[in-house]
This record gives C-alpha cells, structure tokens and sequence, in this order.
C-alpha cells in the first residue's frame, strides 16, 4: 500500500517500512492538479461561467550534484526561423528540453497537441530504449481529466553518480499577469510509481492559506543517501511564476 505523506516527511523509494520492495531501474512521477469552479451561483452554471480560465501548470525538474547545483546549465538551441531557446540538453528537464541527457523535444516539439497515447507511450519508449535517462512526458494545458496530469519518467538506478538530487518544482504559465493562483488549485498531488505501475506515495496538497497569491511550488524532492534513493515532500509555495528564478539559486 502506497503511503501518504505529510509536508516534510521522507521516505526510502526501495522499500517501505512493511517490508515491501519496488523497483527503481524506471520511476514516474506523477503530477496532477483540479482549478476550482467559481461561485457564480445559479447564472454562472447557466451560462457556463463557473469554471475558472484554463491553467498551464508546467513541472520542471532540476538535477542537482553533491554541492546542491545545477552543474550543467546547457546549451542555446536556435531554430531556423532565429527563435533561441535556451537551457537546452542540461541538468534541467523542462517543456523546452524534455529529456536527458539529449533534451530531445522542444517547445513541446516531443509530443504534438492531439498525440494519441499510444503513440506517445511508443515514443517514450523508444527514448528510454535508446539512452535516454529522463523523460518528460509533455506539457498538459488545463490539468483536466483523471489521473496524472504530467509526468517524468526517471531511470533512477541508471543516472549518474553526478546527479545526486532532483527537485521537481511546478509553475502557473503567466500566473502573476492572468492573475492566477495556487489558491486557485485543488486535488494537487505528486507521487512516484516504480516500473511495474506499483504506487510508492503520494503528497496531496491541502487547501492552506500560504498557497494563496503564490504562482509556483516547490513540490518535492528525491536524493541519494547512503547508498538509497529517498524522497522528501516539500510543498514550499513561491510568488515567481518564472522558474528561472528558482532555477538562480542553484547555480553557482
């Protein structure tokens, strides 16, 4: 049985404390969030005006060495058309580097809006069959439907010694401009599933008052420790809705 976790709590990803082991030779970490329906009253479900404007939550991952940094910032990609896209084939996995260490996929170029999931989960693993260490499934618009939103798939027996942490942190796409909010989510959880689909745990994220006005989330961690792969959720609120400015404290 997958445990629960409270804000701050670790645990070991290899075996829980019923003596029930998982297999980490490919994790997915699993991401999803609900947008809470505004109170318009019995107009607003009339005229179909309860919901909330669509939300792009982006899940962003962040592969730190032994001193706690991002060692590798990669790479600018440019495109023939001139656009530059930065941080490409680095220590971070995001919507414009989707894997590692290639970074293949960019600007959502991965997986098309539309992609049949069959056709996705051939592609994934073809990646993962040819090298690749991480992948990032693509980036989920609205957060709507069951099950996870977004995930990132992690060789974790096979990344590098280098790679000592990765943190997985989720940002609202122009949250402070369209004045969207963490306040504004619910249902939000992380979790971490091992090769065969088991459920090691998962963080659900209360409706607290500290989410209120923040546009990003620390959401939660796994590192080496002594030899084991453990995992920390954080749930830390931030008001950036950028993670470049996450990603400056990092750096070096």
């Amino acid at each position: 049985m997958a445990i629960n976790l409270q804000k701050g709590q670790t645990i070991d990803l290899r075996k829980n404390d019923k003596g029930e082991s998982f297999d980490l030779s490919q994790v997915t970490i699993g991401l999803g969030w609900d947008v809470k329906q505004k109170e318009n009253g019995i107009l607003g479900k009339f005229f179909n005006s309860n919901k909330e404007e669509e939300y792009d939550l982006d899940v962003i991952a962040f592969l730190l060495d032994a001193n706690g940094k991002v060692a590798n910032r990669g790479k600018d990609l440019v495109f023939s058309n001139g656009k530059k896209v930065g941080l490409h084939a680095g220590d971070v996995v995001f919507f414009n580097s989707m894997t590692y260490p290639s970074g293949s996929g960019t600007s959502n170029m991965l997986f098309p809006e539309g992609t049949p999931k069959y056709t996705m989960q051939q592609k994934i693993n073809q990646l993962l069959n040819n090298g690749e260490l991480i992948v990032h499934t693509g980036d989920n618009l609205t957060g709507e439907g069951d099950g996870d939103d977004e995930q990132i798939i992690i060789k974790l027996d096979s990344l590098p010694t280098k790679i000592d942490k990765i943190v997985f942190c989720v940002c609202i796409y122009q949250g402070v401009a369209r004045k969207q909010q963490f306040g504004k989510v619910e249902n939000a959880f992380i979790r971490a599933c091992d090769k065969n689909n088991k459920e090691i745990a998962k963080y659900t994220l209360s409706n607290s008052p500290d989410l209120e006005n923040k546009h990003s989330l620390i959401f939660g961690e796994t590192y080496r420790h002594n030899g084991a792969w453990k995992f920390r959720a954080i749930g830390e609120p931030l008001q950036t809705d950028n993670f470049v400015d996450i990603l400056k404290t990092y750096i070096n």
